[in-house]
């Protein structure tokens, strides 16, 4: 087992080999390597799954030992001054690393097929195995310092991921928003960091820990300023993690490519806040008043962003809102103190969620084949509607995501949410209130998503396909060769002649090629009339390489929640389950007990009502949406089952009914409150600033200037080149002088 845990500093380095390999591929041989791109893929893959392995190792022998592995070495020493790097194994660890590797292998295998036409496919995964690594570091890292430099590393690597496509504007002002708004959650990291160190000497969490409670059970501590410091460190996983007020980049970083999405959301950057603050919640728990906080931050981003979720159009910002909500979950978890279950949640929502990502762009990929549909609007779910027959596998799996993060049992988030919906009685009832409403919002908003892809119809300017039957389709692909595609077993392609075809009608739209900063072309041929029968093209299922990710995320998300089961659940007793056990050295030094049931009956009897309220969020979504055809709500329907005719009560509760939808679609007019006082009130001031500068104080000096030079061309005219007259007024100056100093 120590011959294992000697090898821990190897976790982050191994992906670290992808990028530069690839670097300097594409420096010694670039031809070579751009002409076996593709190879790279199954390098990233396997390199991965070789962490993967290995901390799946690891986490055995935690859940049989339980036992704690820690190795630094020293790297700066000044007088008594030790500054040491290194990595620690534990419990926490362990789940991280297996949580990283699992979804980051899935990613890459969709990614292969995925980002296969796009010309910079290498820069990509290069990206995306630095970005592993950089979260396997920030795991593994066993002090505050060492933390602190693996978690800007993730932050780069998020900026180079959202920005990927970053010819798009829209694309380029996301990763930007994205860096600027974790700057200031990291600049208050920092300050933590440096506050912490001032009061115990120590980054090592084992020491800061130990001398941390020592001088707090001595009362030698500033109690306000240890609780800056500790609100300063918890501002960091506050912009880390998308909590309130600090969420705004996270919507806006769906510009990125889907897998990039998937990898964000559900195992690596936002899981990094939740990280952070479960390893220092030893150091916050014994803080007067800083859990509170934490919880009070959890519970009103959980409320944020499942009203936030309720009205979006773009799929991938409606699951990036729902992400925020559930991420809110994590925290108020934290916050009271149930560090199994944040942690639990955070495990179950990560397969979930990837598997929703997943199929979003297994969806916009079959979508992008409509005729009329750009990049833009084939993530509008009001255009869409009807799929079910069309993509019947991804429907599948994403409606077990779907089920999974509305909290259905046995799905993978049932588990985890029911015991934090639980905890939160035991806490506070308001705060109880607030989370069981909102697991019925998420339940609608879910729900709401799947019926506006899956069910209904098509607006009638987008029915291309609107039942019709499988019918030929031909396109160019990106690199300007035809494909032809066997749609319909009774129609051979490959025979046809495309000289036969009388009408032809193209749609075309720019990609960017980023690596070259050009733009090429994507060519669907829209529809066209063949023996007198007119064909149009529709949304196909995605290739096998992607159903595959769906389908094993899909498992995942089906059994991933038996973890936390406990193996029997009695009146005599309570064997733990795999999570418990894993997680009982951490568990045993937050001094927390077991947060189990005793029998089967009281667990049934506590998930009735979280099940109840899920399942009256999804019956309200499929009563609005299930004959819907835009992503508006259905006003007539509702006011006729309430029987309002026109008149002040249904004025009243259509401006009420707007109101929330603007909210909502509207981002709560946070992003406008921030342009408004901050973006504009910036640009304001350092406009004034500027101003000031360049004709305040640049204008006292050049005006000094201005009056010597003049105050000089004028007295050079008193000169007249005589001795005498210079010495006649040198005397008259003289005794003017002494004259004034005598009296």
């Amino acid at each position: 087992m120590q011959y294992t845990y000697q090898y821990g500093w190897s976790i982050p380095f191994i992906p670290l080999l992808i990028p530069l390999l690839i670097g300097a591929g594409l420096l010694l041989f670039p031809t070579t390597t751009k002409n076996l791109r593709r190879m790279w893929s199954f390098h990233s893959v396997f390199l991965l799954s070789i962490v993967m392995l290995f901390s799946i190792n690891l986490s055995i022998q935690q859940i049989n030992s339980n036992s704690i592995y820690q190795y630094v070495w020293s790297w700066i020493i000044i007088n008594d001054f030790s500054l040491e790097f290194g990595y620690l194994i534990d419990s926490l660890t362990s789940i991280m690393s297996v949580l990283i590797t699992t979804v980051g292998i899935i990613v890459l295998i969709y990614s292969d097929n995925y980002m296969a036409h796009d010309q910079a496919y290498l820069r990509f995964f290069a990206y995306m195995s630095f970005f592993s690594a950089s979260m396997l570091g920030l795991v593994t890292s066993s002090n505050l310092i060492q933390i602190y430099i693996f978690w800007e590393l993730v932050g780069v690597c998020s900026y180079l991921l959202i920005g990927f496509w970053f010819t798009r504007p829209l694309a380029a002002n996301a990763c930007q928003k994205a860096f600027v708004t974790n700057r200031i959650g990291d600049f208050g990291l920092l300050l933590g960091i440096l506050g912490f160190f001032w009061i115990t000497g120590s980054f090592e969490f084992r020491d800061l820990f130990e001398i941390f409670n020592n001088l707090i059970l001595n009362n030698e501590v500033n109690f306000l300023f240890v609780t800056l410091c500790a609100v300063l460190l918890f501002a960091g996983a506050i912009a880390k993690s998308a909590q309130f007020p600090l969420h705004v980049w996270l919507p806006d970083a769906m510009e990125g490519p889907t897998p990039i999405s998937a990898l964000i959301h559900a195992a690596t950057m936002v899981a990094a806040g939740i990280f952070l603050v479960a390893r220092l919640l030893p150091l916050f728990i014994v803080i007067p008043y800083i859990m509170n906080f934490i919880s009070l931050v959890g519970i009103i981003t959980v409320l944020v962003g499942a009203t936030l979720a309720l009205a979006q159009k773009d799929i991938k910002r409606g699951l990036a809102y729902s992400t925020m909500s559930q991420l809110g979950y994590m925290m108020l978890a934290l916050g009271m103190g149930s560090y199994r279950s944040a942690l639990f949640h955070l495990i179950t929502h990560a397969y979930s969620k990837a598997l929703l990502f997943l199929g979003s762009g297994s969806i916009i990929h079959s979508m992008e084949t409509v005729v009329g549909y750009s990049p833009h609007k084939s993530q509008n779910m009001a255009l869409m509607g009807g799929l079910t027959k069309h993509v019947p596998i991804t429907k599948s799996t994403f409606l077990i995501g779907t089920l999974s993060i509305c909290g259905i049992p046995p799905l993978a988030c049932f588990w985890s949410k029911d015991e934090i919906l639980t905890d939160s009685w035991l806490y506070s009832t308001i705060f109880a209130i607030i989370a069981w409403v909102t697991a019925g919002l998420t339940a609608f908003y879910m729900f709401r998503m799947y019926l506006l892809i899956f069910e209904g119809h098509l607006g009638v300017q987008f029915q291309n396909y609107i039942g019709k039957q499988k019918i030929p389709f031909y396109s160019l692909s990106l690199w300007g060769k035809g494909v032809y595609r066997r749609i319909n077993k009774n129609v051979n392609l490959l025979t046809m002649n495309k000289e036969r075809f009388s009408f032809l009608k193209k749609k075309i739209y720019p990609i960017h090629d980023s690596s070259r900063n050009v733009t090429r072309h994507f060519i669907t041929i829209a529809h066209f009339q063949f023996e007198n029968e007119k064909f149009y093209s529709y949304p196909y299922e995605s290739d096998n390489t992607m159903l595959f990710s769906l389908v094993v995320l899909s498992l995942f998300t089906l059994f991933i929640g038996s973890i936390g089961i406990p193996l029997s659940l009695s009146k005599e007793g309570v064997d733990l389950d795999i999570l418990s056990k894993l997680l009982a050295p951490s568990i045993n030094l937050l001094s927390q007990k077991w947060n189990n049931s005793t029998n089967w009956y009281e667990f049934f009897k506590d998930s009735i009502f979280s099940v109840s309220i899920a399942s009256l969020g999804i019956f309200i979504a499929a009563f609005l949406y299930k004959s819907s055809y835009s992503s508006l709500l259905n006003f007539d329907l509702i006011n006729s089952v309430l029987k309002m005719k026109r008149g002040p009560k249904r004025i009243l509760w259509d401006k009420i009914i707007n109101a929330i939808y603007n909210w909502s679609y509207n981002r709560a007019y946070i992003d406008s409150f921030y342009t408004m006082s901050l973006t504009r009130g910036i640009r304001k001031s350092s406009e004034f600033i500027h101003f000031f500068d360049r004709r305040i104080i640049d204008g006292i000096t050049n005006g000094f200037g201005v009056i010597t030079f003049f105050v000089g061309e004028a007295l050079k005219y008193l000169g007249g080149g005589r001795i005498s007259s210079y010495l006649f007024f040198y005397l008259v100056y003289v005794s003017i002088f002494l004259i004034f100093f005598i009296f």
